[in-house]
């Protein structure tokens, strides 16, 4: 005789870039950072989070101008910042597709072996790279050394710690610039 069940009971587990292995419920919409087992203090982005958790909005809406996006998302956005933060970085990234799971409030979410700054920075870092790779295919010689000499003054860390600061990511009530 089969054995009834709740629906959502039979949820899988996540592993986490630690090798921990978790319930996807334990990540909340809210939830920046999960304070894992093996002692460590790992990034949280659910495909719920908007970009401007890393860029103002003024910046996140040239991006979404800008970047084409070949896939079923509509715009560029925090799937793509998490897509090419796995790509750099792919033992330290693991995600879990929750599609099929209405019990948990998102579709995707991402954890990394980084705590939450160190992937902002890294976030940072990698859309700078992008950016510069774009730059060095403009073909205006004169928009491109503008670019260079303003990338020599731009400290990730910086921005990072101004930002958050202005986010206020103390709390999961942060609201966007």
């Amino acid at each position: 005789m089969a054995t009834p069940r709740v629906p959502g009971d039979d949820i899988g587990s996540f592993e986490l870039p630690c090798g921990t292995e978790i319930d996807p419920r334990e990540i909340d919409l809210g939830m920046r950072e999960y304070s894992c087992s093996c002692g460590e203090t790992h990034a949280v982005v659910t495909d719920v989070h908007p970009p401007s958790r890393f860029f103002p909005e003024s910046f996140v809406a040239v991006l979404e101008e800008t970047i084409e996006t070949a896939d079923d998302f509509d715009s560029f956005g925090t799937p793509h910042l998490l897509g090419v933060t796995m790509e750099e970085f792919p033992e330290q990234v693991a995600s879990y597709d929750a599609a099929d799971d209405g019990s948990v409030g998102y579709t995707l979410v991402w954890v990394t072996d980084f705590d939450s700054r160190r992937l902002h920075e890294i976030v940072v870092e990698l859309v700078v790279e992008l950016m510069d790779h774009a730059m060095s295919h403009a073909g205006d010689d004169q928009a491109i050394s503008q670019f260079e000499r303003q990338l020599l003054e731009f400290d990730v860390e910086a921005f990072v710690e101004e930002y958050r600061e202005a986010r206020e990511f103390e709390t999961e009530h942060d609201q966007a610039l």
